[in-house]
Parts: structure tokens; C-alpha cells; sequence
């Protein structure tokens, strides 16, 4: 077996007699955004983590993504990477679906008011400096032929140009994307269907700037995405009704001349293409993201159109939502059954956005004269109603997304917390850069230790919470979780009921016995009067 570097760190705290066989806790397959993520995250809770990848270092990722979305720039901002992103991309107060049909990010209650125009690779750079920084272990070169997996383990092999090898870890993550050789060994289907042939893409210069850095329409002729790409290229992504071909077949710089034209009704004196590909999107989600001790997430889990450019996110905000559960378990600090809910949370929204983007782009590419007056139709709903505007812009950012928080939860559980504003001057999201569970409460709650003034950052308490107060006078307790969703809220107001029900959410959710000190400081003294004696 190919020993891997692996990393000490909390993980082993718990007791585990198969870790001794192990060379890694977790291994990585994909290097694309949502394996990065992962990777760090798992890396930054004190994980040793291999990832693996087919591509030597020195070849790039094929990049089609070009926007970062509301939700996943909050993401980004709890790793402490949004702020530089923005700064190298172009933030858009509007965003245009097809034909006049626009939609509304200022109104979104965020920091990140906006569609960020970035290429893929950038939001890959940052996050390998993060994962690399973090300890991760990079595997470039390695194509993984299979994997075996048991009661303590997963054993992966792959092979490299120096021969095979092997490599065992507690769980594998697959994020190896459309064609995932992880989906495959573990023997999952790939339901769907083709949802648009023949588009193309191409990075070209041009010898006139379009008035956006995000051009995009649909005529029901053809399709067409004009996006500024960084030192003067341009991205274009587009599709002719009237030239269809196979994947295979080769595309040219007047091909995307013509199809521009027809959608955007310029061409903007394109010139000099670096290179010009075919492709087909497919709409396709597997039945479940986990088989034992293997997960899948991103393009190995769903492939949707690029309408509404939601793949990318969608797949970072799937490692987001798994990366906190798999440390927690890995730490002692949850059960295996935890990991369940992954597929609980992330496959309803796969599903979704499966949904989402294919009705926009057949509605987009709607061909007879019928089909337009429904287009023209639902454009004027979207620009006229206000709560459908609103739940479109919600719905594509990610902003939107909840989670189901079960019988008698409060009605905030599940939810996405907002970037809230606490005592002393700090953020919610500056505090979810620990990769803790953070609690926020009262100012004056009893027995909380609360977070410093004057910038200091709060410590976590029993290394499981930070905590925090609120800067207004707001009594509800939240915690919320790593991955910024709220896990548990209470209105009670007497101090028994309050300490009683934060006890069970710090036990449930941290795995601290009885809460752990946090809690077992808010226990209310028993006077006579609360005896039974007393009563």
C-alpha cells in the first residue's frame, strides 16, 4: 500500500481501532471547486485528507463556470476568501434570464447583493491555496481504477506514471465530476437525459466591449453568453436551433459569430479564438449520494443545464453541507448516522436546481410563435410581481434554500442565518471561519461566556462552540451550524426551560455530554420554592 502523509490533529482523539490501518481520513477524488473546498475544510478540523486527481499539476481545469451566486460567496466569506474573489470579478446588480425577463439581487437581505462574473479557475486558485495551506495532501497524476470498501474503511486504488497504487481512509468523497469513476465503482446509476445538444464554447477577444461584463439572451433561434473572462478574453457559450452536430464534430469561429448574432444581434467583432469545443448538457441526479462509506457530491452527483449558472454553486454548497458532518463523526463528536442527513439536505436540492434549470432553458429556447407568447408572458410576471421577482432571485442565489428541521423545531431551524451583526462589533460569518457551531445569545445571559469587545476573535468553549451575544436586545437563542444553517432556536424566556433545551442542542448537536460546560453553566439554582417540597 501507498503510505499518505497523514495528519494529526483532533481526529485522533476518538477511539478507533481500524485507524491504525489507515494511511488518511478522508480521501478526495476531483480537484474541481467542490473536491478543493471539501478538502480544505476537512484539512482546517484537523483531518488528514489525500487528494486525488487525474490531471497532472501543470494542466488546467476545463473551466465552464463563470458566476458565483449570492449563497456561495457567503460560503466562501466563512472561509475568508470572498472579499479577494470580488475583488478580481465583476459584482452585477441585475441578471437577465431571457429575452427581457430580469431579476433583482439588490433585494436579497446579504453582504453578497449581487451575481459575481468570475471564471471557475479563479475560485479554484483561492481554494487550493486554502486546502494546501490547510495540509491536504495533493495527488496529481493519479487515475483511480477502483475501490473496495468494509466495516473500518475504503481502500482506493489508482494508478500512476510511476505504477499503482493504493491508499485507505475511513470515507472516500467522490467530486470527480460527469463522468465520475467513483459513481461507477460503487455501482450507482446515472438516471436522466440529454436536455441540450450542440453548444458551443469558445474564449475569443473582441473589438467591441459589450455593455455588460455578462451579456446572455434566447430568441427560441439560439442561445448565446457573452462574459468577460480576465486579460481581455472573452467567454461565449451559445447554441443555434439551426446547426445542430455531435460533440465530435468541430466548431469554428464563424459558428459562434453567427449564433451570437442571432441571439445577442451583434457579434462584437469577435477575433482571435484561443479555442473553440462542442458539448451537450444533460439533466441527471443519482438516487443517493451515499453507498456506505463513499459520498458522492457536485457533477458526479447531478448535472443540470447552464441556465441560471447554478452548477458550480450548487456543488460547493454541497461540500459545505457535508464537510462539518464527516469532521464531526471523524472527531467522536457525532454519530455515523449524521452523515444520513446529507442526503436528507442535498438531494431535494439537486433535484431542484435540476428543475429550476431546465424549465429556464426551455422556456428560453421555446421555438413556435405559441411558445414565445408564454415567454413573453412569464417575463412580465417576473418583471411585474414583486414576490415572484423575489423568489426567483432567492431561489437561482441559493439564498432561498432551507432544510427540513423536523416536528417542534422552531421555526428559524433550518433556516440560512444571515450574516448577523454581533456585540462587539464582530460578524456571524467572520466567526464561522473556525469551522465551529457557534451560539448566540442574549448579552446578559447568565453563565454564557461572550465574545470580547474591540475586534478580539471569541475562543470556542470546550473547543465545540464558539459563542457570541447579540448586539441588539433580541432574546432568542440560536446555534448555529459550521455550514451556516441555523441548527437549533429558542423563545423561552424561564431560565429552566431555556437551560434545559440548550443542554439538549449542545448534546445533540456538539455530542458534548449533558451540554458541556456551556450549558451546565445556565443551569438556574434550585431554590426551596422549586422542590416539590416547596410546592
Amino acid at each position: 500500500m501507498d503510505a499518505m502523509n497523514r495528519k494529526t490533529g483532533p481526529s485522533d482523539s476518538g477511539a478507533d481501532p481500524a485507524r491504525e490501518a489507515r494511511d488518511t481520513d478522508v480521501i478526495v477524488v476531483g480537484a474541481g471547486p467542490t473536491g478543493l473546498l471539501l478538502a480544505g475544510d476537512l484539512a482546517e478540523a484537523g483531518l488528514g485528507v489525500t487528494l486525488l486527481e487525474r490531471r497532472p499539476a501543470e494542466i488546467s481545469n476545463l473551466t465552464r463556470a463563470l458566476v458565483v451566486h449570492a449563497r456561495t460567496l457567503e460560503q466562501l466569506d466563512a472561509r475568508g476568501l470572498a472579499d479577494e474573489l470580488i475583488a478580481g470579478g465583476h459584482p452585477l446588480t441585475g441578471l437577465r434570464l431571457f429575452g427581457r425577463a430580469t431579476i433583482d439581487p439588490t433585494r436579497l437581505r446579504s453582504r453578497f447583493p449581487f451575481v459575481l462574473v468570475t471564471p471557475q479557475f479563479e475560485v479554484e486558485r483561492l481554494l487550493e491555496r486554502r486546502a494546501r495551506r490547510a495540509g491536504v495532501t495533493f495527488r496529481h497524476g493519479s487515475e483511480v481504477l477502483g475501490l473496495d470498501q468494509d466495516a473500518g474503511g475504503v481502500t482506493v486504488r489508482f494508478r500512476t506514471a510511476e505504477g499503482l497504487g493504493a491508499v485507505r481512509a475511513a470515507y472516500v468523497v467522490g467530486t470527480d465530476g460527469f463522468r465520475s469513476t467513483v459513481r461507477e465503482a460503487i455501482g450507482l446509476p446515472f438516471p436522466g437525459r440529454s436536455a441540450i445538444r450542440s453548444l458551443v464554447l469558445a474564449d475569443v477577444r473582441l473589438t467591441q466591449e459589450p455593455d455588460s461584463p455578462l451579456m446572455v439572451n434566447a430568441n427560441g433561434e439560439a442561445f448565446a453568453l457573452v462574459a468577460s473572462f480576465g486579460g481581455g478574453w472573452y467567454r461565449v457559450i451559445g447554441w443555434n436551433r439551426h446547426h445542430q452536430a455531435d460533440d465530435d464534430a468541430p466548431a469554428d469561429l464563424d459558428e459562434i459569430r453567427e449564433l451570437t448574432r442571432l441571439a445577442l444581434g451583434s457579434d462584437y467583432g469577435m477575433h482571435d479564438a484561443r479555442w473553440v469545443s462542442r458539448f451537450h448538457s444533460d439533466e441527471r441526479q443519482v438516487p443517493t449520494y451515499r453507498v456506505g462509506r463513499v459520498f458522492l457530491a457536485g457533477d458526479a452527483a447531478h448535472v443540470h443545464s447552464p441556465a441560471g449558472g447554478m452548477g458550480m454553486n450548487t456543488g460547493l454548497q454541497d461540500a459545505a453541507n457535508l464537510s462539518w458532518k464527516l469532521a464531526s463523526v471523524l472527531q467522536g463528536r457525532a454519530p455515523d448516522s449524521l452523515l444520513d442527513s446529507y442526503q436528507t439536505e442535498r438531494h431535494p436540492v439537486g433535484k431542484q436546481v435540476l428543475r429550476n434549470s431546465g424549465a429556464l432553458i426551455r422556456v428560453a429556447l421555446l421555438p413556435t410563435g405559441p411558445g414565445r407568447a408564454v415567454r413573453t408572458l412569464a417575463t412580465q410576471l417576473v418583471n411585474r410581481l414583486r414576490p415572484l421577482s423575489h423568489r426567483a432571485i432567492r431561489t437561482i442565489s441559493g439564498i432561498g434554500i432551507t432544510y427540513p428541521a423536523g416536528p417542534g423545531a422552531h421555526p428559524l431551524a433550518g433556516r440560512r442565518a444571515p450574516d448577523l451583526r454581533l456585540a462587539g462589533g464582530g460578524r456571524l460569518y467572520e466567526l464561522l471561519r473556525q469551522g465551529r457551531f457557534v451560539l448566540i445569545t442574549p448579552a446578559d445571559e447568565p453563565g454564557v461566556p461572550q465574545a470580547p469587545t474591540g475586534g478580539d476573535s471569541p475562543r470556542p468553549a470546550d473547543g465545540r462552540v464558539v459563542t457570541a451575544s447579540w448586539r441588539s436586545a433580541r432574546r432568542t437563542a440560536l446555534l448555529v451550524r459550521p455550514d451556516g444553517y441555523i441548527a437549533w432556536a429558542t423563545d423561552a424566556t424561564a431560565p429552566a426551560e431555556r437551560a434545559a433545551a440548550l443542554r439538549g442542542a449542545l448534546a445533540r448537536w456538539t455530542g458534548a455530554e449533558d451540554g458541556g460546560p456551556i450549558a451546565t453553566a445556565l443551569t438556574p439554582p434550585i431554590h426551596a420554592a422549586d422542590t416539590p417540597a416547596g410546592r
